[in-house]
């Protein structure tokens, strides 16, 4: 990670008179220091810090966009640190790092909390099944459900150059799929652990080096010749929070419901959806090797999405504890959706975004 020369593209992409753009940069060219050493340096400045987050936490709260990309483009840089192999050393496991990250995932949450209504009628709490019928009637009255984006622009309108920004977009989560369920399924059990672990198997390629999954996504970036550069620097703060949920809810025990409920709804989603990518793949004549990625997923993941539905919620569903929280993660997951996806069909066809 060129944390230098992400530092500047971001100076030079953000207004350069906003102090909380130069506190990014700073905090991440520390990024390929020692943890110890970014303790010792930075240790000293954890209230300015911490002031500086304040800030960029405050203005997101109150709409400001500009900060909430910030936000999100930190946490996503924070985060590479602990999703990827370092090559050199860097700053995971820094005590300054950690208050950070926490203030970065406590906005997060927070923010997505406040948009997100947790109550499970009581119908739907008699049973688990009668839940998971609930789950899936709230999430099928949802707009990202059959969203337009996809079944309309993508389908029929969109050109080579759109699904080229869709491929850039879409990696925060495609792109690393394997590890959020490596990371969800720690401390699991019994018919969850097996239904995570044979997902996990799939996304392996079933021990098949050229069928790895996140190998063949990589073929779609190739195709486009996406840079490395461009992954980072094309990335909208929608589909930068749409990322970042997806490892934070991976990530902590502790949110493990919401992590049922996030991943299975992105499961849920996807065959319908990549239906309309390769249906526009095909209208563009673009090269086979490109989707075989989209096409694989058509069929694997309606199994996938039943498997999860039927051996990780159902299981769970009897417990109020365990409903909360993956209603909670569906929720979180459709609303990011529909954002997201707005602002992906806004931008494309030259208009505002709608409000979130």
């Amino acid at each position: 990670m060129d944390t230098k020369s992400m530092s500047t593209d971001l100076i030079e992409k953000i207004a350069q008179d906003d102090p909380s753009c130069h506190v990014i940069a700073e905090l991440s060219s520390w990024f390929t220091r020692p943890a110890d050493e970014v303790d010792e340096k930075l240790g000293p400045e954890r209230d300015r810090i911490a002031a500086a987050l304040n800030e960029i936490n405050a203005r997101q709260r109150g709409g400001d966009r500009q900060a909430f990309y910030l936000q999100q483009l930190l946490l996503s840089r924070i985060y590479q640190l602990h999703m990827l192999l370092p090559d050199q050393p860097n700053a995971e496991g820094s005590a300054v790092l950690h208050e950070v990250t926490r203030s970065l995932e406590r906005a997060t949450l927070g923010a997505e909390s406040e948009r997100t209504d947790v109550t499970v009628p009581a119908s739907a709490a008699q049973s688990p099944e009668a839940y998971l019928t609930w789950l899936k009637q709230t999430a099928r009255s949802h707009r990202a459900f059959k969203h337009p984006y996809y079944t309309d622009f993508v389908r029929n309108r969109a050109t080579a150059a759109d699904l080229r920004d869709y491929a850039i977009q879409e990696s925060v989560v495609d792109g690393r799929f394997d590890d959020l369920l490596a990371m969800m399924q720690v401390g699991t059990r019994g018919a969850a652990k097996l239904e995570i672990a044979g997902n996990y198997w799939d996304e392996m390629g079933n021990g098949r080096p050229e069928e790895v999954h996140t190998f063949l996504f990589n073929k779609i970036l190739q195709t486009f010749e996406v840079s490395e550069s461009e992954l980072e620097g094309d990335l909208s703060a929608e589909a930068l929070l749409s990322g970042n949920l997806a490892v934070l809810l991976c990530r902590y025990r502790s949110l493990y419901p919401e992590a049922v409920g996030f991943l299975g709804m992105t499961e849920w989603f996807v065959p319908d959806r990549f239906v309309d990518v390769v249906k526009a793949w095909e209208r563009l004549g673009l090269p086979e090797v490109g989707i075989v990625y989209h096409r694989l997923h058509i069929t694997i993941d309606a199994t996938h999405a039943s498997g999860w539905f039927h051996r990780v919620v159902l299981p769970a569903a009897g417990s109020e504890f365990m409903r909360r929280g993956m209603t909670r993660g569906a929720l979180m997951r459709l609303n990011t959706s529909a954002r997201y996806l707005d602002e992906r069909l806004a931008a494309a066809e030259g208009r505002p975004a709608r409000g979130g």
